[in-house]
């Protein structure tokens, strides 16, 4: 299969684009290889690819390179991954995840549908679920409210892409993506910032009582979900979480860090940050019968999986 993945050169893109070329496929990757955080770091996820992919570098909120790239490229599927990432940094620059995750998503339905692309899967977020009091989260849920911008965008991208598949019959699935974490996460996220910082000695920010939850996710068993939705033929349009079905607290999770670690956390105590989330917890029901999901790695297990990785950098 001739696959396009976009945000190939990131974390969870990396991965996909990974497990895609081990089976055979054909890759092309485009990544604008952005400052929010090392750019180092996704080129060198793409060296450990060996050349095996097709790397683009280019932006999809340029409508003209995107169009361009799928002329040329003649996809059958494309799995789009990149947005712009986190909650904080999205409420203080909304018009910038407004640009690339709602107009950049428009950009790749309209060259799909243009360009006969049979499959569109979807990267969205456990976020969209807000304050949602049904627990655990099923994609049935109704939505009246996100917390943040970036939860806003990503909920804004799956009406999208329903709109494409009802319009156009384009087959899309929309995963909803629960916190994931394992070798090769970005830095700046609560797991791998904690690790950095306690195996440093430097205080670790801990907003809020430490009491908030969270279903993390790992890595293999994401890319496991996206595995299972491309050989999806249900309904032209779906959505399925893609979560561990486990929760743990932030007190909880610094104290596995600190046990893998060996070592005691620092901690500054904070304030409650505008836009988080107190609790995402999956229900994965839907995905194990129709995706085939069945993820293996519990946050205990994962954890020092994590650990090891960072350790040996």
């Amino acid at each position: 299969m001739n696959i396009l993945v976009t945000g190939g050169a990131g974390f969870i893109g990396s991965h996909v684009c990974r497990r895609l070329l081990s089976g055979g496929h054909a890759v092309t990757l485009i990544d604008d290889f952005n400052d929010y955080y090392d750019p180092a770091v996704k080129r060198a996820n793409v060296a450990a690819m060996g050349g095996a992919a097709n790397v683009v570098e280019g932006d999809i909120r340029d409508r003209g390179r995107v169009q361009k790239l799928f002329a040329e490229g003649e996809f059958e599927t494309v799995i789009h991954i990149a947005a712009r990432a986190g909650v904080r940094p999205s409420v203080k620059d909304p018009q910038l995840y407004i640009d690339t995750n709602i107009t950049g998503t428009h950009h790749l339905l309209e060259a799909s549908r243009q360009n006969a692309v049979k499959r569109f899967v979807f990267a969205s977020s456990s976020s969209v679920y807000g304050l949602s009091k049904t627990v655990p989260f099923s994609e049935d849920l109704p939505l009246p409210q996100t917390l943040s911008p970036y939860a806003a965008t990503k909920l804004a991208g799956e009406h999208l892409c329903g709109n494409y598949s009802h319009l156009f019959g384009l087959r899309v699935v929309c995963l909803r993506f629960f916190t994931v974490y394992g070798p090769g996460q970005r830095p700046d996220l609560a797991i791998h910032k904690f690790t950095d910082a306690i195996h440093k000695g430097l205080p670790i920010p801990q907003y809020g009582d430490g009491s908030t939850r969270r279903d993390y996710t790992y890595i293999d068993d994401i890319v496991q979900g996206v595995m299972g939705a491309l050989r999806y033929d249900g309904p032209l349009f779906d959505i399925f979480n893609l979560g561990e079905n486990q929760t743990i607290t932030l007190a909880e999770l610094i104290r596995e860090i600190e046990k893998g670690l060996g070592k005691k956390a620092a901690i500054e105590r904070l304030p409650e940050q505008q836009g988080d989330m107190p609790l995402t917890a999956a229900d994965i029901t839907k995905a194990r019968a129709l995706l085939g999901y069945n993820p293996q790695t519990k946050i205990a297990e994962g954890i020092p999986k994590f650990i090891a990785w960072y350790l040996s950098k």
